[in-house]
């Protein structure tokens, strides 16, 4: 279903990665899937990237992944959208996965570099109707012989509801429901959902399903999560009356025995408002939409500074600050929580999907964690479409509510790690994948704006409804062996690990990738663990850990003992999970957003390093057993995993597996003036990065 729009030839694509101009020569089309550049000089197999995606290639963007083009006119940039009158002499475009691409078009004809620029700049940046994305295009054309479910639940079906309330033992006090059958109830609700049993169906139709408690999830002790979506402010006194007495009568039922007692949380008073999440997240990506060395080097002194400003970490320890208080609410206080928001689908789904990820094992297994997607966010409602803003049709809708849930999952990622079946490069795949229309997946607002446009001419001789692809069939994207990265190989699987077992070494990335432990300026003196000490304890006490209890409705102490007891005990990878959430714990998710930077990058170094270690104790213990298996004459057991082999370890960076080892970045001789308050001005400035190994003290 793919279509060439426009191409332009001899455009030069310069590298990235540093001031000199040197780069390849190529092609530069734009089609109404993507942008892509055909470099002149074929790829030699010594650079094929190990971890390829089929689809998306590294000089592929698609138009959904567009997040700004600019133009470069007499060296001064300048923001390109809708009508041009003057053509660019260079095209720099900034990707919202955080890839930057400089083209040089000097050397190109002029008919040409109109055609492109003007191409490109229409196709990705001005409105769309939501029939012309790519998505349509490729349903209608792609034979669908695959089944993308891969034990992922989808929730489309009465029986996958019933089922879920089953396994979480939920089906005592709550019915899955199908009064939105034909969307009678309302366009925004799922098909199904579950809701306490005690509730009617005439009170779920009286106000198209507003101020009825949805259920989420139920803890093993009973007590359960739900949400529920709020009235409109904006009535007339008899209305509003009347929704208060609807209300109070939902409250009163669902807090009669033998349902536990609510706790009511609304969200849009105790977390930011999504036009916070947006600015803060526009002012975060900004540190990493890089085009330059010397960009780098400046922004890296003032790199704390410039991370604190954006607030983005802060954000991130407040989502999880909340959902650590619903977790107490669950698990320690036995008590129901009703999370209210306006329309139940953004911050809601961030909590829910959070609470259920610390306290669910199957939801970090990754069907579960896929099922656990699907129910909150693909079937719950989320508007993909306008928060992505897909079409571009409003600013004012966008905010990345999805990504910051994969933030905070992230975090958790990477303080447990064998808590998880998937790993890091699963969650920054999953992110990636928000850009391509060619999964529904990421692509609706709700399941019913999906249901009513399936329907559509095939350009076969049949017609039917199309057949969209899912996310979750991951073979779409990457063959066997790249898919080996998204599984985690130290996952903890159940029995239950030993207890003596010690928690994984932590290693620090150079530039770092945490705020400072606190924002006060450091102290002069020298001895850091003498005087400071009390005013440290103090500190982290009194600022982070009063700051995270008090905005909480129990007495402080309550939700301090549970955070403080629970972070004293051994862990138990199979149980609830607490992230640690203070001080320098937050971190950038340095695999997302420095995966391009090759001057971000650890020469033989990252979690790269350690993953090389593991995996290749893996396939010696691995070809052990098969000896030790033959030496018994028994037959070869066939369960072996399959992993990538990463042999050669040194010629990797912490920018593997999204790119291989890139040349080293040699700092450029900045002002005086900007490094003026740094100690060994010279030092820093001359040395070179040492090659660092971390194989000796890896494990």
């Amino acid at each position: 279903g793919e279509l060439l729009l426009c191409e332009a030839s001899t455009v030069y694509k310069y590298m990235q990665e540093d001031g000199s101009n040197r780069g390849t020569y190529g092609k530069l089309v734009c089609t109404n899937f993507k942008i892509s550049f055909l470099d002149d000089d074929s790829a030699s197999d010594d650079n094929e990237p190990q971890f390829k995606n089929k689809i998306v290639g590294e000089n592929d963007i698609t138009l959904q992944c567009v997040d700004q083009i600019y133009g470069v006119y007499d060296e001064k940039k300048k923001l390109l959208t809708g009508q041009l009158r003057k053509y660019p002499e260079k095209l720099i475009i900034y990707c919202k996965d955080l890839r930057v691409f400089n083209f040089c078009l000097r050397y190109t004809k002029e008919e040409e570099v109109k055609r492109i620029v003007s191409g490109i700049v229409h196709h990705s940046q001005t409105p769309k109707l939501l029939k012309r994305l790519f998505l349509f295009s490729y349903a209608s054309a792609a034979p669908n012989n695959t089944d993308g479910r891969n034990q992922t639940v989808m929730f489309e079906t009465l029986e996958d509801w019933r089922d879920e309330l089953e396994r979480t033992k939920g089906n005592v006090k709550y019915k899955a429901v199908t009064t939105n059958e034909g969307y009678r109830v309302s366009e925004k609700l799922p098909l199904y959902f579950a809701v306490p049993i005690c509730i009617s169906e005439e009170s779920i139709l009286k106000y198209e399903g507003r101020g009825i408690p949805i259920w989420c999830w139920s803890c093993h002790n009973g007590a359960a999560l739900l949400k529920m979506s709020t009235f409109p402010k904006e009535q007339d006194d008899s209305t509003s009356q009347m929704q208060k007495a609807f209300l109070d009568g939902i409250y009163k039922t669902i807090s009669k025995p033998p349902y536990e007692l609510l706790k009511m949380d609304d969200l849009s008073s105790s977390l930011p408002s999504l036009q916070d999440i947006q600015t803060a997240y526009t002012r975060f990506k900004q540190l990493f939409l890089i085009d330059n060395s010397t960009d780098f080097w400046a922004t890296d002194v003032k790199w704390f500074s410039l991370l604190e400003s954006t607030n983005w970490l802060e954000i991130i320890r407040r989502v999880l600050k909340k959902a650590i208080e619903v977790a107490e609410c669950l698990e320690i206080q036995h008590t129901n929580v009703l999370l209210i928001e306006e329309s139940a689908t953004d911050l809601c789904c961030v909590i829910s999907s959070l609470v259920q990820v610390m306290m669910d094992s199957y939801s970090r297994t990754k069907s579960g964690f896929q099922s656990l997607i699907q129910k909150e966010w693909v079937i719950g409602g989320h508007g993909f479409l306008d928060r992505c803003n897909h079409l571009h049709k409003s600013e004012k809708e966008e905010a990345p509510v999805f990504l910051l849930l994969l933030n905070c999952v992230w975090q958790l990622v990477q303080q447990y790690p064998p808590a998880f079946e998937f790993t890091e490069t699963y969650l920054t795949v999953l992110s990636d994948s928000l850009y391509v229309p060619i999964f529904s997946t990421f692509f609706f607002n709700s399941q019913h704006q999906r249901d009513t446009n399936k329907s559509g001419e095939s350009l076969k001789t049949q017609s039917g409804p199309f057949r969209f692809l899912t996310v979750w069939d991951w073979s779409v994207q990457f063959d066997p062996k790249a898919l080996a990265f998204l599984n985690n190989p130290l996952y903890a699987e159940k029995p239950k690990p030993d207890k003596s077992q010690r928690k994984t070494a932590r290693f620090k990335h150079q530039r770092q990738l945490s705020l400072p432990l606190t924002q006060a300026k450091p102290s002069t003196k020298r001895g850091f663990f003498r005087e400071e000490t009390d005013h440290l304890i103090k500190n982290i006490l009194g600022k982070r850990i009063g700051k995270f209890i008090n905005s909480s409705d129990e007495a402080p102490n309550s939700l301090r003992e549970f955070y403080d007891s629970w972070h004293s005990k051994p862990v138990d990878y199979h149980g609830l999970l607490l992230p640690r959430i203070d001080g320098p714990e937050i971190k950038v998710w340095a695999q997302r957003y420095l995966r391009w930077i090759p001057e971000a990058q650890l020469h033989g170094g990252g979690t790269i390093a350690t993953a090389a270690k593991i995996l290749d104790l893996m396939e010696e213990v691995q070809s052990l057993q098969v000896k030790m298996d033959e030496e018994h004459s028994q037959a070869v057991s066939g369960d072996v995993h399959s992993v990538p082999m990463l042999r050669n370890s040194a010629r990797l960076s912490s920018l593997f597996p999204f790119a291989l080892l890139q040349r080293q970045s040699v700092k450029p001789a900045l002002p005086t003036s900007t490094w003026k308050d740094l100690e060994d001005e010279d030092d820093l400035v001359k040395r070179d990065d040492e090659f660092v190994d971390l194989s000796g003290d890896m494990l």
